[in-house]
């Protein structure tokens, strides 16, 4: 509890600060096109505040110039006070891996920058004060956010591989996971698994370098493909899910139960969650589908039941169970326990191997 630490949802009290780190969401539209409106709001009420000599740092994953070209002119306009001359900026994308325990913000190198080199200095040096992993200071704003954004971009890209690999092997009744695992002898193999990308950074950063890079007359190639393979890939797992539980029963509508909800592993955060898109679309076909995530409830989530485990959902009711994310609550829960939902001979569409290899259970 430190002394010096305070917060306020006052904007006149944060007058007296001569540094502001604005670290605010870059959402997407439903056009897939950069959301600007938190960044706007942000400038906005940074301008109302700003003195002389202060230094504005953004640390949203953004499009490379959307600080010089978009930020620092709306708050030049909005505060009267000229960028580079009466105030100061620089950008230092943020790193954090929620719910991670290993790599916390302070273990994690610090990309750095700044409008110019004494600022590009300064703003180094402060965040070397709480950093241990310790600072890179870029060459320039542009190159900070084009760094961060091809981070996520990579990550996509690399998903996006392994998922067509599932669908290939699927068609060549190979298992992906026992391939994966024969690959990763090599040591050179990128350790990549299938899977549904949501959240708000992986899913969705690669649609601001796609935007400003066809801004200048270049539509990406790789990037598109990589998010159209990702984001049908819902419906590959839906359909298979559907037709290996309906062969297998020989009945037209089978009942499923949705394991995990928010976007990743061990964490609360369900935006843009692929999981419950995948409830939707089963949804949609008629079928009976129940759903469950430990880390969610009535109180902050609203798009479905999700009540007690115990209470809500059915056992012996369901003919396919489809763990989608990789709780370390469904592994404590055990092949035993989770079966117990099912019905005899019941399927589990283990998407991410939560659980130990078995007969019943169906892999990638």
């Amino acid at each position: 509890n430190s002394k010096k630490l305070s917060f306020s949802v006052d904007l006149f009290k944060l007058k007296k600060c001569n540094i502001y780190i604005a670290t605010i969401p870059t959402p997407i539209k439903k056009n897939k096109t950069p959301d600007l409106k938190f960044i706007k709001q942000a400038c906005s009420d940074i301008a109302k505040i700003l003195n002389k000599k202060d230094i504005v740092i953004f640390e949203s994953t953004v499009y490379p110039g959307l600080t010089e070209e978009y930020c620092i002119p709306l708050i030049e306009k909005l505060s009267n006070l000229k960028g580079n001359k009466d105030f100061f900026y620089g950008y230092s994308p943020e790193r954090i891996n929620p719910n991670d325990k290993i790599h916390t913000i302070k273990k994690i190198v610090k990309i750095t920058s700044g409008s110019n080199k004494k600022i590009s200095k300064f703003i180094d040096e402060l965040y070397k004060k709480i950093i241990s992993a310790g600072t890179f200071k870029a060459s320039s704003i542009k190159v900070a956010e084009a760094a961060k954004v091809i981070e996520n971009t990579q990550r996509d890209l690399n998903i996006a591989f392994m998922n067509e690999l599932c669908v290939i092997f699927d068609k060549l009744n190979i298992n992906t996971s026992e391939v994966l695992k024969a690959a990763s002898t090599k040591w050179n193999f990128l350790n990549f698994k299938p899977g549904l990308v949501g959240g708000h950074c992986i899913g969705v950063d690669p649609y601001y370098l796609k935007h400003q890079s066809e801004k200048f007359g270049y539509k990406p190639k790789i990037i598109n493909s990589g998010r159209n393979m990702n984001d049908d890939f819902i419906k590959f797992i839906s359909n298979k899910a559907i037709k290996v539980t309906k062969n297998k029963f020989n009945i037209e509508h089978p009942r499923f139960l949705i394991l995990g909800l928010t976007f990743k592993e061990n964490c609360l955060d369900f935006r843009n969650s692929k999981s419950i898109e995948l409830v939707k679309k089963i949804k949609k076909r008629k079928f009976i589908v129940h759903s469950f995530d430990p880390y969610l409830n009535k109180l902050n989530f609203k798009h479905f039941k999700s009540i007690n485990f115990r209470s809500f959902i059915k056992k012996n009711f369901y003919h396919c169970i489809i763990i989608t994310v990789s709780h370390n609550y469904f592994k404590k829960l055990g092949q035993k326990n989770i079966s117990n939902y099912l019905v005899k001979n019941g399927l589990i569409f283990d998407i991410k191997n939560t659980l130990p290899k078995n007969n019943n259970n169906f892999y990638l």
